[in-house]
């Protein structure tokens, strides 16, 4: 009898650290100026997207990966006796859980679970190392996605938006928002929720003010926080994310704070300067 092999895709943000640490497989979206296009972590990094989208003053288009990318992913081990479950990036903003159901249906029944995560970056990875721990276990497959669907709901994710230029070449706000929101120091605070991602606060202002008002958000939470880790996410922020890492964890020192870094999908749509903080809390504390 085989074992769980849980997957995701390159949006959870996880470190390669914790990848191997979980045996944890990665099928990749992708990223494309113009002819080419490039397989998000391995084709491309971070700083050389930021390098292209200077270079070509556009975004690059993000797509999903392809039916032959789950097949070739799964099949190995299907074929060697292990279950699958994969834990994606939401499907109201991605079409990869789609694929990754269509591709599902090429193999045996109930030997392939997908999960739609209904979040993105490390809001992913948190339920996909839930998901890992529980494969560590030995336990079943559809004991793993009983536990990890009963999460989804509970996952938070915040992050503060250092530039709006992303924003409004992205589309997602008018050049005169850009312009105001830029002359006035004006930072939107994004969450995801049902899926989506919506604006949750507008602050003004720079430094400390604004990563304090995302730390003192996630303070409120922090006797309700289930997920043994709190991972804090960045595209290149170090320093800022050094900061809340270093806060969260002088306040909240049963958890392990754990920093990862943006990769090329998120960061296309978020801009340098973005960081947040994720974590699942306990179902049972939440009205």
């Amino acid at each position: 009898m085989g074992t769980v092999k849980v997957f995701t895709d390159s949006t959870s943000d996880l470190s390669k650290d914790i990848l191997d640490k979980y045996d944890i497989g990665v099928v990749p979206l992708y990223v494309t100026f113009g002819n080419e296009t490039y397989k998000d972590g391995i084709d491309i990094t971070t700083p050389e997207l930021y390098e292209k989208v200077e270079e070509c003053g556009t975004l690059p288009k993000t797509s999903a990966p392809s039916l032959v990318d789950f097949y070739n992913a799964f099949k190995p081990h299907i074929d060697q006796g292990d279950d699958i479950l994969f834990i994606g990036i939401s499907s109201k903003i991605s079409s990869t859980i789609n694929n990754a159901v269509i591709v599902s249906k090429e193999f045996p029944e109930g030997r392939i679970a997908i999960i739609d995560s209904l979040d993105l970056s490390t809001g992913i990875g948190l339920l996909v190392v839930q998901a890992a721990e529980c494969a560590k276990k030995s336990m079943k497959l559809s004991e793993i996605v009983s536990i990890v669907e009963k999460s989804v709901p509970y996952v938070r994710t915040e992050f503060v938006i250092d530039t709006m230029e992303y924003l409004y070449k992205g589309g997602r706000c008018s050049a005169l928002q850009s312009i105001v929101g830029s002359v006035l120091k004006i930072h939107p605070i994004i969450k995801t929720e049902n899926g989506g991602m919506t604006v949750a606060r507008k602050i003004r202002g720079n430094g400390k003010k604004i990563l304090n008002n995302l730390l003192d958000n996630a303070l409120v939470d922090k006797d309700r926080i289930a997920s043994p880790q709190i991972f804090v996410t960045h595209s290149i922020a170090d320093e800022e994310a050094e900061y809340l890492k270093e806060e969260l964890q002088k306040q909240i020192p049963s958890k392990e704070i754990i920093t990862t870094k943006a990769g090329c999908v998120i960061s296309s749509h978020c801009g340098p300067g973005t960081v947040g903080i994720l974590y699942i809390l306990d179902p049972e504390l939440v009205s």
